[in-house]
C-alpha cells in the first residue's frame, strides 16, 4: 500500500459519518452457563432473539438512557437501563434464573465520562491475551502515546517525560507503592497488579483530577473483579504461571476473589550475553474480599504478599561492539555472586457507606511493608580489545589483541525496612447536576536504612579513584602521600520518619452551552508533610495544587469531544528523592512542581460499519524546583536538591478500533521533547527525552481457522540518552543509544471458547475458554540496549561506551483457561 492510499485512507477516517445509534451484544446463559438459544431481547423501539449459540445483537438509540428487557419462558425476566454513546458497542452477557427474584435494575452507562476526562479505558481480556515479556497492565501501557519503557524485563514506565517515580497506582481507591532498592529489570519480578483480578483499568497521562494524587505525570486507576458467580482461571508457561479462584456466598454478601503467581525470568536472563548462574523467582498471592452488611454498608479487604528472591552468580561476559571496519569487544570474567531479597506486605480496610441517595461516605486504612536486601560481592575481570572478523577463520568473534585489561569489585551491604500507614476518608455529593468530592488523608512512613556500597576500579596496575579538586598524582616523579580510596564509597543509616497531611475538594458539573454539551472539573490539593529523624533537623512544608478541565461536545453529525485541562502538579518528596548520592539525607528538598495544560479531541465514527476512534493530545509542561536524577537500568538516583528547571512538550494520538471485526486493535504515535538546565548553563536532555514513539497492538485470526488468533505488539521508540561515567560532566556525554524496537507476538488456538456447545461428557465441558500456543519474544533478534558501561582504555586514555543489551529472541509456550 503506497503512501497516496494512507492519505485517502486517513482522509477517509475524518469525513466518515454516521447513524445515530448504538448496539449491544454478548450471550444469554442459564443457571449452569448454558447458552439459552432463542431468548427474547427487547427495547422500547426494537427487539431481537438470540441464535442457537445464545449470541444476540440488538440496536438502540444513542444518547439516551433506554430500558432493555431479557427474557424467556420459564426464567425471571431482567430488565436493564442501558445508556451508550454513538455508535458504541458494548459486550453484555446476561444470566437468567428460575429460583431468585431479580432486585432493581441493571444500570449500564456509556464511557462518556472518561471520554470527557481524557481517560484510557482498557479492556482486561486484552491486556490477558497480549503477548510481553513481562505480561500484564504495564505490558499494555506501553502500547500506548506518551508511555515508553525500554526495559522488557521491567513493569515500570515513563510518562511524558517523567520517571518511574512520577507514576500513580490505585487499587480499589487505594495507593500502592513499587519496591526502593531494586536496581536492574531482571531483578524485578512482579508488578503489584495482578491482571487476572482486574475488572477495569483507567489511565490518566497528564491534566488529571484533583481527587488523584501527588504526583507529576500520570494515573493508572485500578478495578479488581467482584465476583457474582463461581470464577476461575489458569495460566502457564516456561515463564512460571498464575490461577485465580473467586465465588460469592448463598446469600449475595460475602464475595472474594483470590490470585496466585510465580514466576521464573530464567528462560530470558539466561539468553543474555551475560554467562552466569541465574536464579531469579518471584512470587505473590492477592485477595480481595467484600461483605455487605447491607443496602448502605460494606467493608473490603486487599491483601498482598509478595516474596522476590534474586540470585546471581556471573562467570563471563562478551559484549561485541564498534563497526564493521573497527570491530570490539569487551570479556570479562568474574568472581562472586549476588544475593537480593525484596519482600513486601500489604493490607488494606475499605468501608463504603452510603448515607442517602446522594451522599457515600469511604474510609480506607492501609498498611505498607517492606524489607529488602541487596548483598554483593563480584570482582570483575576485563579485557578490550580487537575482534578477529575473518569470516570462516575459526577464531572468528574472538578477541585477538587486548588494548585494555583491568579489575573492577563491588561490595554492598544495602538493607532497607519500610513502614507505611494511611488513614484516608472520601466521600462523594451529588446535588442536582454536581458532584462535589472531597478527601482528607494522613500518611505515616517509618524508613530504616542501612547503605554500605564500594567500588574499586584498577587498570593497569594502578587504583583508580574519583576525581578530587585538591588531589592530582604525579608518580612515579612525585611520591604519593594521601590516603589510598575507593573509587566510590557510600556508607550511611537513616532512621527517619515522614508524616503527611493531605486533602482536596472538586467540584464538576454538567450544562449545555446553546445546543453544545459542557462538563466543567475545578479542584484544589494541599499537602503538608514534616520530615524529622535521628541526626535530621525538623523540617515542615506545604503546597498547593489548583486544577480544571473542561470539555464541550457540539451538536454536530460528527461524535466529537473537545476538551482542555491545566493545573499545578506537585511532587513532594519521598524519601528515595531525600537521599543524596552519598546516602545523607536532605529534608531540605523541595516539592518539585509542573504546571500543565493539556489540549485534546475525540473523535468516535463507523468504519467498514463498526466503531473506531482517534485520540488527540498536544501537552506542554513546566518543571521548577526540579530534583535531577540519574537512570541505571531502572534504579534512580536522585542528586537530592532543587537546583533545575525543565520542560516538556509534545503530541499524542491514537487510533483504535475493529480492524478485525470482533477484536480490538490500535495505532499510536508520540512526539516527546523534555530538557533541562541547571547551574546557569543552558539547556541539555533529560534521561528520558525519548523523541519519537510508533507502537501497534493488533489481533487477527486465520479467516478459514478462526479458533488460530494471532496476538500483535510492535513497539519502536528513538534512543535515549546513553548517560555518562561516575563524576563526569553530562554536558560532555551526550550521545544517545540506538533506536529500541521490539516486536513480541503470540499464536494461539482456541479449543473451547464461550458459547460453544460440546457434546455430554466431553472433556472440554468444564471449561468455559481453553486455548493454547506459543509466543516469540523479540520476533526479530533486535539487540535493543538498556544503559552503556563505560570502560577505560589505557593505551588511548580513552572511555569505550559499551551497551549494556537486553534479551533476544525467546520461544514461550503458554496454556490459559477460564472456568
Amino acid at each position: 500500500m503506497n503512501k497516496y492510499v494512507y492519505f485517502l485512507l486517513v482522509s477517509f477516517l475524518l469525513t466518515c459519518g454516521y447513524t445515530q445509534t448504538a448496539s449491544i451484544k454478548g450471550i444469554i446463559f442459564d443457571e449452569n452457563q448454558n447458552p439459552l438459544p432463542f431468548a427474547n431481547i427487547t427495547s422500547q423501539s426494537s427487539g431481537t432473539t438470540s441464535n442457537e449459540n445464545g449470541f444476540y445483537e440488538l440496536r438502540i438509540p444513542a444518547n439516551q438512557k433506554v430500558k432493555v428487557v431479557i427474557s424467556y419462558t420459564g426464567f425471571k425476566t431482567i430488565t436493564a437501563t442501558i445508556e451508550l454513546g454513538v455508535n458504541q458497542s458494548r459486550e453484555l452477557n446476561f444470566v437468567l434464573k428460575t429460583n431468585v427474584e431479580q432486585i432493581g435494575e441493571v444500570n449500564i452507562t456509556s464511557d462518556k465520562q472518561t471520554r470527557v476526562e481524557g481517560i484510557v479505558t482498557l479492556e482486561p481480556a486484552t491486556v490477558r491475551r497480549i503477548p510481553g515479556a513481562n505480561p500484564g497492565v504495564e505490558n499494555l501501557l506501553t502500547s500506548l502515546p506518551g508511555v515508553s519503557s525500554n526495559n522488557e524485563l521491567s513493569t515500570q514506565y515513563n510518562v511524558r517525560g517523567g520517571n518511574f517515580d512520577e507514576n500513580l497506582v490505585y487499587v480499589n481507591d487505594i495507593q500502592v507503592y513499587r519496591p526502593f532498592l531494586i536496581r536492574s529489570g531482571q531483578q524485578e519480578g512482579l508488578s503489584f497488579v495482578n491482571p487476572d483480578m482486574v475488572r477495569n483499568i483507567k489511565f490518566s497521562a497528564g491534566g488529571f483530577k484533583a481527587q488523584y494524587g501527588d504526583k507529576m505525570s500520570s494515573v493508572l486507576d485500578i478495578t479488581y473483579e467482584r465476583p457474582v458467580d463461581f470464577m476461575a482461571s489458569f495460566d502457564g508457561s516456561f515463564l512460571g504461571g498464575s490461577a485465580m479462584v473467586g465465588g460469592i456466598s448463598k446469600d449475595k454478601k460475602l464475595s472474594a476473589i483470590t490470585g496466585i503467581r510465580y514466576r521464573d525470568n530464567s528462560l530470558f536472563v539466561n539468553a543474555k550475553d551475560t554467562e552466569a548462574n541465574f536464579k531469579p523467582r518471584f512470587f505473590d498471592v492477592q485477595s480481595y474480599i467484600t461483605y455487605k452488611f447491607n443496602d448502605k454498608f460494606e467493608l473490603g479487604f486487599l491483601g498482598n504478599i509478595s516474596i522476590n528472591n534474586y540470585e546471581f552468580e556471573p562467570f563471563t561476559r562478551q559484549t561485541n561492539f564498534g563497526t564493521l571496519q573497527d570491530p570490539r569487544a569487551l570479556l570479562v570474567f568474574y568472581e562472586g555472586q549476588e544475593d537480593d531479597k525484596y519482600e513486601t506486605y500489604f493490607g488494606a480496610l475499605k468501608a463504603t457507606y452510603d448515607v442517602s441517595e446522594n451522599y457515600t461516605a469511604k474510609f480506607i486504612a492501609s498498611t505498607y511493608h517492606t524489607q529488602e536486601q541487596e548483598h554483593f560481592d563480584i570482582l570483575a575481570q576485563y579485557r578490550l580489545g580487537s575482534v578477529n572478523s575473518s569470516i570462516g577463520d575459526e577464531n572468528f568473534g574472538d578477541v585477538e589483541f587486548s588494548q585494555g585489561a583491568g579489575s573492577q569489585f563491588k561490595h554492598a551491604r544495602n538493607d532497607l525496612d519500610a513502614l507505611i500507614f494511611n488513614f484516608d476518608h472520601q466521600g462523594d455529593i451529588k446535588i442536582d447536576e454536581h458532584l462535589i468530592k472531597y478527601g482528607i488523608k494522613f500518611t505515616h512512613e517509618d524508613i530504616r536504612d542501612r547503605l554500605q556500597e564500594f567500588e574499586v576500579v584498577d587498570s593497569a596496575g594502578f587504583n583508580v579513584r574519583p576525581p578530587l579538586p585538591d588531589f592530582a598524582n604525579d608518580q612515579p616523579y612525585a611520591p604519593f602521600d594521601e590516603p589510598i580510596e575507593p573509587f566510590i564509597r557510600i556508607r550511611s543509616f537513616n532512621d527517619m520518619q515522614i508524616n503527611r497531611f493531605t486533602n482536596y475538594l472538586q467540584w464538576s458539573y454538567q450544562s449545555e452551552i446553546g445546543n453544545a454539551k459542557a462538563w466543567y472539573n475545578v479542584g484544589i490539593r494541599s499537602h503538608t508533610w514534616n520530615v524529622s529523624g535521628d541526626d535530621i533537623e525538623n523540617n515542615t512544608q506545604t503546597v498547593v495544587s489548583p486544577r480544571a478541565q473542561f470539555a464541550i461536545k457540539p451538536d454536530w453529525d460528527k461524535d466529537m469531544i473537545f476538551r482542555v485541562a491545566t493545573g499545578l502538579y506537585h511532587q513532594p518528596p519521598f524519601y528515595r528523592e531525600l537521599r543524596r548520592p552519598d546516602g545523607s539525607v536532605n529534608e531540605k528538598v523541595k516539592a518539585q512542581e509542573s504546571f500543565h495544560i493539556v489540549a485534546g479531541h475525540d473523535y468516535s465514527f463507523k468504519l467498514w460499519d463498526r466503531p473506531f476512534k482517534l485520540v488527540s493530545e498536544v501537552y506542554y509542561k513546566s518543571l521548577t524546583d526540579v530534583n535531577r536524577f540519574t537512570v541505571e537500568n531502572v534504579r534512580i538516583r536522585y542528586q537530592a536538591n532543587n537546583n533545575a528547571e525543565a520542560y516538556a512538550y509534545g503530541l499524542d494520538m491514537r487510533l483504535n478500533g475493529e480492524f478485525v471485526p470482533g477484536t480490538e486493535s490500535w495505532f499510536s504515535f508520540g512526539y516527546l521533547k523534555t530538557e533541562e538546565k541547571f547551574d546557569e548553563r543552558g539547556y541539555i536532555a533529560r534521561p528520558t527525552d525519548q523523541r519519537l514513539k510508533f507502537a501497534t497492538l493488533f489481533q487477527d485470526y486465520i479467516p478459514n481457522i478462526p479458533k488460530m488468533k494471532l496476538y500483535l505488539n510492535l513497539v519502536y521508540n528513538t534512543g535515549l540518552p546513553g548517560g555518562q561515567p561516575q563524576f563526569e560532566d553530562p554536558f560532555d556525554f551526550q550521545n544517545r543509544l540506538p533506536d529500541y524496537t521490539r516486536v513480541d507476538a503470540g499464536f494461539f488456538y482456541t479449543l473451547k471458547e464461550e458459547g460453544d456447545v460440546l457434546k455430554k461428557g466431553h472433556w472440554l465441558n468444564p471449561f468455559k475458554h481453553l486455548e493454547v500456543g506459543f509466543e516469540i519474544f523479540n520476533l526479530f533478534d533486535r539487540l535493543n540496549s538498556i544503559t552503556n558501561t563505560f570502560v577505560r582504555d589505557a593505551e588511548s586514555k580513552n572511555q569505550f561506551a559499551i551497551p549494556d543489551f537486553l534479551s533476544p529472541r525467546v520461544f514461550n509456550l503458554r496454556i490459559r483457561g477460564r472456568f
